[in-house]
């Protein structure tokens, strides 16, 4: 039997959850957001539930094999949430959101240039564009684990953007970095050409990211 989670987990999600509005990630009821467990189980964000009404109680526990424990049903998304966990055995936190300069980004079909440092040295590099899938199919789940790879953010085609960490909060705070080199470099084009980062540069400081990733715990049971 899957022990349940923490009560600082699920009031982490929580709180996360509830910036996305604020902090211009998300509006109304879009993005979703989780964090797992140790036991490898998963603390989700609901489906169609507004962030300022959401309660701890609202949060889906989802089990290892996709089972709700408890909570309300979870996020249309979950498959997504689901891939990632499975594909990284060092991450605890995953957030999607629809902030609007990434999701220019996109929606135009671009990825996001390493012309920020911050964002190298925080995401890992260029944010990588994912093709078009249909929003919560596994087709998009698998390809935004891939697309991640080695680095904290990736952006889904006519969608979002999906950012990890090793908790919730470091989840978002990749995701405010995303959306942060999105505004600076469609700032940067009003102005003229993008001026991106020497390719050293991007490399030493790649370097750096991978380093500091080293770090995050790692989850006992990972599946392939």
């Amino acid at each position: 039997m899957e022990a349940a989670p923490t009560v600082d987990l699920v009031a982490e999600v929580l709180r996360v959850a509830q910036s996305l509005t604020p902090s211009g990630l998300a509006v109304g009821v879009a993005g979703n957001v989780s964090g797992r467990a140790a036991d490898g189980s998963i603390v989700a964000t609901p489906t169609a539930v507004a962030y300022d009404r959401l309660r701890s109680a609202d949060l889906a526990r989802v089990g290892r094999d996709g089972t709700l424990l408890s909570g309300l049903p979870p996020t249309t998304e979950l498959a997504l949430h689901q891939a990632c966990y499975r594909r990284f055995a060092d991450i605890g936190g995953v957030v999607h959101a629809h902030p609007v300069h990434a999701s220019m980004f996109a929606v135009a079909g671009e990825a996001i240039p390493p012309a920020v440092e911050e964002a190298v040295l925080h995401l890992g590099g260029a944010i990588r564009l994912v093709p078009y899938h249909l929003t919560g199919s596994d087709a998009l789940a698998a390809a935004v684990a891939d697309a991640l790879g080695d680095r904290s953010a990736v952006l889904l085609a006519n969608h979002g953007l999906v950012c990890i960490g090793a908790s919730p909060t470091d989840a978002l705070h990749a995701a405010l970095v995303a959306e942060q080199a999105a505004q600076i470099v469609w700032g940067a084009r009003l102005l003229g050409p993008v001026q991106p980062i020497p390719p050293a540069a991007v490399a030493e400081l790649s370097d750096r990211y991978r380093s500091a990733r080293a770090t995050w715990p790692r989850w006992s049971d990972p599946r392939p």
